[in-house]
């Protein structure tokens, strides 16, 4: 492409930008407030799968005395606000869109990494992808903005498959025109099993290589005023000093990235709030306080997504669960039960997947985004079991766990040895027994369900009453106990207590077991009021008239 035209190209998108400026500030509007117009009107949808919960309060805790446990099952009256939540647990194949999403983004990433490098195992592969070719990998325009260079460049002009910047900047896309499989094999086969780890010859994807990498901002982090991240120096104290005392406290300047501190906590600490405030005249500063960098607080996550199927071997001693090892994850027949073998991080990593699948797709039908998916608060995930029955001790109301039929009402474990009373012997499909209230199914027994809430026995004592929760981000170095994430719900191996609203319990963050699952929520956006239908438009002039 010629100078010429570059130049007129540029030409020509600066004057369509000055024009949509000069347009926008044309309106001599009214001369009194009438706020950004042009905005469309939005209408909230229920995300496919999931129920909305209003807003409401109730007593969160267990529906009667309970002496053994009265520390940790307190009650307490709270308010919710309004919510979407999974009508039942995330299952395999739902769990298994995440893995394979995973799988190919790698491999189309080793695709264009290693398509300059062709020369596999001393055999040089004549047919090569072109450059073209991967430029059709790119979701890119011809024309794009170097921030480095802070000009206009050509992309035909410009592009080199090489250059990790190409990369960077545009999506890979699976449309690769023209491209065979003998061309790919020999660019993918290291995602592969070896050999030598090979069952019988076939060849496999190699789980764990199945990374998933993400970033959360840590807006937790960042609202603090004066206040940093700082941890105690291990556990071994420095010499001359005692691990207790101020001097060997050290400080994380990444904000939880780095495995062990390595710098002692001296002088201004990485992370601090700033004064942004400006002086007038006379002297008055406005006090405006915040972060001049808050890439401090973007936080990257990298994790390996596929679930741990051996746990049905650990969990279990003296008992004989092989064939679920073997065929519960990846078996059609086991496609609409809970996943299970899944940390709380594989949980946590699985909403944020979801969150970028649903964002992406409304960029490009021109809508605005929604709220993140995210696991429940421990707060919303009982006000949803209740299903809108206060003082009730499980989701269908009770007191009893039969029906007046003797038939049990959810997938627990009855007695001592009879797995197989309540109609299931391991986990059952996610959408078994009836519902609560809310339409909700299993939120008592089939598997236990991880929340974000971090577990703390006096939890009920200090948390808010408006939308209670409690966070701890555990470091690695951070004691066992500061690790726990509360589960609920209880699961096919529990006995009948666990089925309760009210029960809580625990497990530590990064383990994995065959009886716990998850199901994510997603805030409201809007009023959150029991009439769906008049959340969103210009229906009602005022919150009020819902």
């Amino acid at each position: 492409m010629s100078r010429n035209k570059i130049g007129s190209m540029k030409k020509e998108i600066f004057g369509i930008i000055m024009m949509a400026i000069m347009l926008a500030g044309c309106d001599p509007g009214t001369g009194h407030l009438t706020g950004v117009q042009g905005r469309r009107v939005f209408y909230p949808e229920v995300p496919l799968g999931m129920v909305y919960i209003p807003s409401g309060s109730y007593t969160m805790g267990q529906s009667d005395e309970d002496v053994p446990f009265l520390h940790q099952s307190r009650s307490k009256v709270a308010s919710v606000f309004a919510f979407y939540i999974d009508n039942t647990e995330i299952t395999n194949n739902e769990y298994r869109e995440f893995v394979e999403w995973v799988k190919d983004s790698i491999m189309l990433e080793r695709v264009y990494e290693n398509a300059l490098n062709l020369n596999v195992d001393g055999i040089v592969i004549k047919d090569e992808i072109s450059d073209e070719q991967l430029g059709d990998m790119l979701n890119h325009s011809d024309v794009y903005f170097d921030e480095s260079a802070g000009e206009w460049k050509v992309w035909a002009d410009e592009f080199d498959p090489g250059d990790p910047y190409f990369r960077e900047n545009f999506n890979l896309s699976w449309s690769m025109k023209g491209i065979t499989d003998f061309q790919i094999l020999p660019l993918v086969s290291d995602l592969y099993l070896k050999p030598n780890e090979r069952w019988y010859n076939m060849r496999q994807i190699d789980v764990n290589q199945l990374t998933f990498k993400y970033y959360w901002v840590d807006i937790r982090e960042a609202a603090k005023r004066g206040e940093v991240n700082i941890k105690r120096n291990g556990f071994k104290p420095e010499s001359g000093g005692s691990g207790g005392e101020p001097t060997n406290r050290s400080l994380d300047p990444q904000h939880r990235d780095l495995k062990t501190p390595t710098t002692n906590f001296v002088g201004e600490p990485i992370g601090l709030d700033e004064n942004l405030g400006w002086f007038n005249t006379k002297g008055e500063n406005n006090a405006i306080r915040g972060h001049s960098n808050r890439g401090q607080f973007i936080i990257e996550e990298q994790i390996r997504v596929y679930p741990d199927t051996l746990c049905w071997i650990r969990d279990f001693t003296y008992s004989f669960n092989d064939p679920m090892v073997n065929m519960y994850f990846w078996h059609i027949a086991y496609d609409n039960y809970p996943v299970v073998g899944v940390t709380w991080k594989q949980a946590k990593a699985f909403s944020h997947w979801r969150t970028q699948k649903l964002n992406s797709w409304l960029s490009k039908q021109g809508m605005t985004w929604v709220q993140d998916f995210r696991l429940p608060t421990e707060a919303e995930w009982e006000f949803a079991s209740r299903g809108g029955l206060k003082q009730s001790p499980y989701p269908w109301g009770g007191p009893y766990i039969r029906n007046s039929n003797g038939c049990m009402l959810a997938n627990f474990k009855p007695m001592r040895g009879r797995y197989v009373d309540d109609g299931g012997f391991y986990p059952v499909k996610a959408y078994s027994y009836n519902p609560n209230g809310f339409g909700l199914y299993c939120m008592s027994g089939n598997v236990a369900e991880w929340t974000e809430t971090a577990y703390d026995e006096s939890v009920y004592e200090f948390s808010n009453d408006m939308n209670p929760d409690y966070r701890y981000y555990a470091l690695d170095w951070d004691p066992p106990t500061l690790k726990r994430k509360v589960i609920r719900g209880g699961s096919w191996k529990d006995i009948g207590y666990y089925l309760q609203n009210g029960t809580r319990t625990y497990e530590f963050q990064d383990t994995t077991k065959s009886y716990i699952g998850f199901r994510c929520v997603q805030t409201h956006i809007g009023r959150g009021g029991t009439d769906f239908d008049r959340e969103g438009g210009d229906n009602a002039r005022s919150d009020i008239e819902l």
